[in-house]
């Protein structure tokens, strides 16, 4: 059987096309007609042997098999990228330092810093996890040069809005750990990072204005700690689907009578109105791995909703 070889730039309006919820923006973003974005869809799709996509409702979603190729055609375009920036630029050199929200660290950042230091081997990192105000204010300092932080209301000289990541209730996965004794008659015990904290407020101050009561049941200085305890059954926490374990579960909008917040908004800073090459880099690469994200988790939740 002859080999087949896909076509990257039908792979890549897929995936721009699947971040955008719309292969009528990704026309508009690839300066493409929508026939010729058709044209490439079909042909993928007669590559894979199979349909990539199918309607629902006005729109369209993945199938399995569409699912299965997002993930390859992303790492097929990233390993792409990442030899046309090694091979035109290979003497990108400096220190770049990073903060980030705890929430990423440990799913984004081993990506994100691998892929640059394979491209740019010369380029030295230094990165640091730390809540939100920390962040924000070493960036101020000087002591960051980007940082990536819940958006609190109050902004950096050099800082950049990113897609909104929606706040949900989070307890225990059924089947995988205790379940949580509560009823609505009692106080809702919570789990949360130490005060201060922007969720911590947030959550508490929805559950007040909705004549819930509530209880700290456990406070910790780790976001690792804040999943063991709600592991555990101590309690709920209100946080984005970002970083959450596959031993917690994101209740579904409105459960228990717990009140729906708004989306939590997302900024990236940066120390200097025009960084070095070798920030703007590494940014453009943390932008693309959070877009990625992003749109993952829309998906499923998405799916979940149908």
């Amino acid at each position: 059987m002859r080999p087949i070889t896909f076509d990257l730039d039908a792979l890549r309006t897929f995936v721009v096309g699947v971040e955008l919820g719309s292969f009528a923006k990704a026309a508009e973003r690839r300066g493409r007609s929508t026939s010729a974005i058709s044209a490439q869809l079909k042909k993928l799709e007669e590559q894979a042997g199979q349909p990539v996509l199918r309607r629902q409702g006005r729109g369209l979603a993945l199938t399995e098999a569409g699912e299965a190729l997002l993930g390859y055609a992303r790492r097929l375009l990233e390993l792409n990228d990442e030899a046309i920036v090694a091979l035109q630029d290979t003497t990108l050199e400096g220190w770049v330092r990073l903060g980030l929200q705890e929430d990423f660290g440990e799913h984004m950042l081993p990506d994100v810093l691998g892929r640059f230091a394979r491209a740019h081997p010369q380029v030295r990192i230094e990165a640091r996890i730390a809540r939100q105000h920390e962040l924000r204010a070493r960036v101020e300092a000087g002591q960051l040069d980007l940082a990536l932080a819940w958006e609190s209301g109050a902004g950096s000289a050099h800082c950049q809005a990113q897609a909104p990541w929606p706040l949900r209730w989070i307890a225990a996965a059924p089947g995988l750990s205790p379940a949580l004794a509560w009823s609505g008659d009692a106080p809702l015990p919570l789990v949360m990072l130490e005060a201060p904290c922007l969720l911590r407020t947030a959550a508490t101050t929805a559950l007040d204005r909705a004549g819930i009561p509530w209880r700290i049941a456990f406070t910790s200085a780790s976001l690792g700690g804040v999943w063991a305890a709600v592991r555990a059954g101590l309690g709920v926490t209100l946080r984005t689907p970002a970083g959450v374990p596959d031993t917690l579960t994101l209740l579904p909008p409105g459960a228990g009578g717990l009140p729906t917040l708004p989306a939590l908004g997302l900024t990236l800073h940066r120390a200097v109105v025009a960084p070095p090459p070798a920030v703007t880099r590494l940014a453009e690469i943390l932008q693309q791995r959070l877009r990625a994200a992003h749109a993952w988790h829309t998906a499923v939740r998405n799916e979940a909703a149908a």
